[in-house]
């Protein structure tokens, strides 16, 4: 057809359809679209959409006005009504909010170039490829509104068409892709993020949260196909996630208060968050993965989805807080504990197999040592938490206890604490029972505030008080002989700072001790002086003494292989100052059980 006998043929349409509804003609089809019913003539309908053309052909001939039903037209009545404005030459604006709903409209009614020339297929396409697929907001747009058209819009290819140009365009103006994989641009990223405290957010990505999770998986990939780094993806889930699972009661324990529909919907969305999860370490924040991990507790996921989050979890429980770890028990009954330790347990003991295996890329053992010491105090931070919850119970307790490696505790004042509240909050507990909590803690390495607090300690057992004296015992012990045997110490450094009270006060214990020990030392080496007068005194009298006349004699023979002992009063009274050396009055080990030492040692202070 010549582009003249179109012009004449679109006059004549807009002339015939101004003339019907300046002459107000009696309508001769009706239409029910859903609902809602529209009361129009066949002659502007008929020369554009082919399916009411098919319909009209297929009803009553009989009847003057023909009613026609369609049920299921691609956004209901509002769709039909602009379609039918569009049949009569009726202007409307098209716009990025109804263009999906128009080429999927047009689709179904057959508004294509057999029945009408630029029918309204063509004005569809022509919009979605100069204008709405031009601009990233409107792709992500028409794509959030083709939700609701399937399966016409995925017939039209619509879906993809928006799909590809949403991930074309992200690639463009983000800066985490790039034409070429490069493990050298990839950490330099990742370390960035690391030292960054906020993420780096496109300003797209808040767009893309309006997007139903189907659709945001399909634009996720796509971006990835051409070329986007998965790391980046982190921010884009976590205000997807935020937005979408929001409501959710997962910081509280009670009865769930959610529909099962809207539960369901909610876990599909968790689960599909978690499949897209960039796998590089670091690339989400432990507080994220927590937070996904209690939701996924609560909505009852898969088993394989709750094991991904706990190994993610464990691989950077370095970085965790005690919040990250206080994750609610969601049993909804009185009778289990508060938190769930299991979960914990487990993330644990991913993080302690990390280790062991060696997995942990990219670091040094100096870096390993310290993640180990964080990861000690931070259990045992959580560990004083749990203890006063009267639900948990000791085989939980000590089995979690346990987890923790010993090289990862310089001191256990943490462990002790922990003990100690749990103690507390189960008084009830058989002697048995309080020996093995206590068993957790190596009193040897108990600071001097805790040993002074567990000396006082009633609720130890007794074999742990005596442990714990004695271990004190010998601290001091080896402080005094470190000190009789070291030369002076050298004068003391000018303090760069003001010292902390507690540091102060340790600093003043500490010179008293030192100059008690110059004291001890000097009195020793006085004892040791008159001993050796006594000794030569002796070695003159026994040099005097006549021997006897029987020189088989084993009396004789013993007393002279046998040194002279000196006086017996002074001995007593070297006795009694070597006493003062115990300050808890404990016997030492040596003396407990043993028999006396020879005659022939009597005489030895060493």
């Amino acid at each position: 057809m010549s582009a003249k006998k179109k012009d004449l043929l679109s006059s004549a349409m807009k002339r015939t359809s101004e003339w019907i509804s300046s002459q107000e003609v009696s309508s001769d089809v009706t239409v029910h679209v859903g609902e809602a019913s529209f009361s129009l003539h066949k002659f502007p309908l008929l020369s554009k959409c082919g399916l009411i053309k098919k319909l009209v052909s297929e009803s009553n001939k009989d009847s003057e006005a023909t009613v026609i039903k369609i049920s299921d037209i691609p956004g209901g009545s509002e769709s039909f009504e602009l379609a039918a404005k569009f049949c009569y030459g009726i202007n409307f604006d098209m716009s990025t909010d109804n263009i999906a709903m128009l080429r999927c409209a047009a689709e179904y009614l057959e508004m294509t170039e057999e029945h009408s020339i630029e029918n309204l297929v063509v004005r569809t396409e022509t919009y979605l490829n100069e204008v709405a697929l031009k601009s990233l907001s409107s792709s992500i747009t028409v794509l959030h509104k083709t939700e609701e058209l399937s399966p016409v819009a995925e017939r039209v290819k619509l879906v993809s068409r928006c799909i590809d140009a949403i991930a074309y365009m992200t690639c463009q103006e983000s800066h985490f892709c790039s034409p070429s994989p490069s493990s050298s641009n990839n950490n330099e990223v990742v370390a960035h993020q690391q030292q960054s405290k906020q993420p780096v957010v496109d300003w797209w990505a808040e767009d893309l949260t309006v997007l139903r999770i189907d659709s945001f998986q399909r634009v996720l990939i796509a971006m990835m196909a051409r070329g986007f780094k998965q790391y980046g993806l982190g921010p884009v889930l976590m205000l997807y996630a935020q937005k979408s699972l929001r409501g959710l009661e997962i910081f509280g324990k009670g009865m769930k208060k959610i529909e099962p529909k809207q539960e369901h919907e909610k876990r599909v969305i968790l689960e599909t968050i978690v499949s897209l999860l960039p796998r590089e370490k670091n690339a989400m924040s432990v507080s994220f993965l927590s937070m996904l991990l209690r939701a996924a507790i609560y909505l009852e996921t898969t088993v394989a989805c709750r094991l991904d989050l706990e190994k993610r979890m464990g691989l950077q429980l370095a970085q965790a807080v005690l919040d990250d770890l206080l994750i609610p028990s969601y049993s909804f009954t009185g009778e289990h504990s508060m938190f769930d330790t299991d979960t914990v347990q487990r993330i644990l003991m991913n993080y302690l197999e990390f280790e062991v295996e060696g997995v942990r890329l990219s670091n040094s053992g100096v870096d390993l040592a310290g993640d180990m010491e964080r990861v000690g105090k931070l259990m045992e931070n959580y560990l004083a938490e749990i203890a006063s919850d009267r639900n948990v119970s000791l085989l939980k307790f000590n089995g979690l206890a346990e987890l923790i490696p010993e090289q990862s505790r310089v001191t256990e004042d943490g462990m002790y604490r922990a003990v100690d509240i749990y103690l507390k909050a189960h008084p009830n507990m058989s002697d048995v029972e309080r020996k093995k909590v206590c068993s957790l803690m190596d009193c040897q390495k108990l600071s001097r505030e805790a040993c002074a607090h567990a000396a006082q300690n009633d609720r130890l057992p007794v074999q742990t008080i005596v442990q714990v004296l004695y271990y004190e015992q010998q601290r001091l012990r080896g402080e005094v002989t470190n000190d009789s045997d070291s030369p002076a110490p050298p004068p003391p450094q000018p303090a760069a700072a003001v010292l902390s009270p507690k540091l102060s006060s340790y600093n003043d214990e500490l010179s008293k001790l030192k100059r008690e020990n110059q004291d001890l030392k000097l009195e020793l080496l006085k004892m040791k002086m008159k001993l050796k007068e006594f000794e030569k005194d002796s070695e003159k009298k026994t040099s005097t003494t006549p021997m006897s006349s029987n020189p088989s004699s084993p009396i004789s023979s013993a007393s002279m292989d046998k040194p002279p002992l000196p006086k017996k009063s002074f001995i007593n009274s070297v006795s009694r100052k070597l006493g003062k050396l115990n300050p808890f009055g404990i016997p030492p080990y040596n003396a407990r059980g043993k028999t006396k030492p020879p005659k022939d040692r009597r005489h030895s202070i060493s």
